[in-house]
């Protein structure tokens, strides 16, 4: 009768223990969750900034609108040139950035700076 009495007590302890620990395990995977749905801003601003140089110099020459043609000859390169450098197959010469950020009025930094 008193092993059992024993057995009961500890059974039930190591209960109110178990139930605590899920209990805070719960407080913490609401805590996450909450924190990582009000970081979306944070996210998106990110995925935004990160991109690859073509895609930066395709977003800037379309806010300036113009063409693949139009940055060619003002550049003094091959439309095709654009497009790779677009298309990411290959990257501008440096005396090639410097003149595509004059032409989009930006600097070279700015350019740079929005790239991963």
């Amino acid at each position: 009768m008193k092993n059992m009495i024993i057995v009961t007590s500890l059974s039930f302890v190591f209960g109110l223990i178990f139930l605590g620990a899920m209990v805070y395990l719960f407080v913490l995977i609401t805590k996450a969750l909450k924190r990582y749905i009000k970081s979306g801003e944070v996210r998106k601003e990110k995925s935004n900034i990160k991109r690859s140089l073509g895609e930066t110099l395709k977003e800037h020459r379309t806010r300036c609108k113009m063409t693949q043609e139009f940055v060619a000859e003002s550049i003094g390169v091959s439309r095709q040139a654009v497009s790779k450098w677009e298309s990411g197959v290959s990257d501008p010469s440096t005396s090639n950035l410097f003149a595509l950020a004059k032409l989009f009025g930006v600097s070279v930094e700015e350019l740079l700076n929005e790239v991963e």
